[in-house]
């Protein structure tokens, strides 16, 4: 073959046609996109509680009583010499209680939800039985172990509180937790707050069948 052929290479720039831009574009914006993505996600802050907002203002949570735990109820007697005339159930998330059970104290995060009952009086086969009627209020208890709102006045010893009153689950109405709601928690200072006796699904023995003694007298009547 006498006719000669060119190898010569073409230049570089030559070869980058409008695919390469292309892609080389997407990629880039690609990078961006992500950059402020991961940006956004570290600037998140920390969702420490969804019944808790920035500044720390506690909200009642809508569905405890069919969402949570029921851990007890208290029968009171507000006076001295009379029936009971009221009714403290308090609950909790099952998450919550399980943490309790495992480690013997609540997790950040937990919440802690008190109804407080009038009662209504009946002469059932049982006896003269109490039993609850209109919501008083509610209180409510976050635990918080890192003081997480110093400026909050709801908000220290270890927990958030709040008070609901009955005629409108949707305001809280508690100023200073030390004077509207921790004074009836003194004495249970030791145990974090709370009364702890008196709520059977704190400890693991209350899965345990009830000895003889406890069962004695019992009867089959039911109400």
């Amino acid at each position: 073959m006498n006719e000669s052929t060119n190898f010569e290479p073409r230049s570089t720039s030559a070869r980058v046609g409008p695919k390469c831009v292309i892609v080389a574009g997407f990629l880039v914006v690609a990078g961006v996109w992500t950059n402020q993505e991961l940006g956004a996600q570290q600037a998140k802050p920390e969702v420490f509680s969804k019944y808790v907002d920035a500044t720390g203002e506690i909200s009642l949570p809508d569905d405890f009583e069919t969402a949570f735990v029921h851990l007890g109820t208290v029968a009171v007697a507000t006076e001295s010499d009379k029936p009971v005339d009221e009714l403290h159930g308090t609950y909790t998330r099952s998450e919550d209680l399980a943490a309790f059970l495992k480690d013997g104290k609540f997790p950040d995060g937990a919440i802690l939800v008190k109804d407080v009952r009038s009662t209504s009086h009946s002469e059932l086969t049982t006896g003269d039985a109490a039993y609850g009627a209109g919501v008083k209020v509610w209180f409510v208890m976050i635990k918080d172990s890192k003081g997480r709102f110093p400026e909050n006045d709801l908000w220290g010893d270890g927990w958030g509180w709040g008070l609901f009153e009955g005629k409108d689950r949707a305001k809280q109405v508690a100023t200073d937790y030390t004077t509207d709601c921790r004074s009836c928690h003194v004495p249970a200072k030791k145990n974090d707050w709370i009364y702890t006796q008196c709520y059977p699904a704190l400890s693991k023995e209350s899965k345990v069948a009830g000895s003889a003694e406890e069962t004695k007298g019992s009867t089959a009547k039911s109400d």
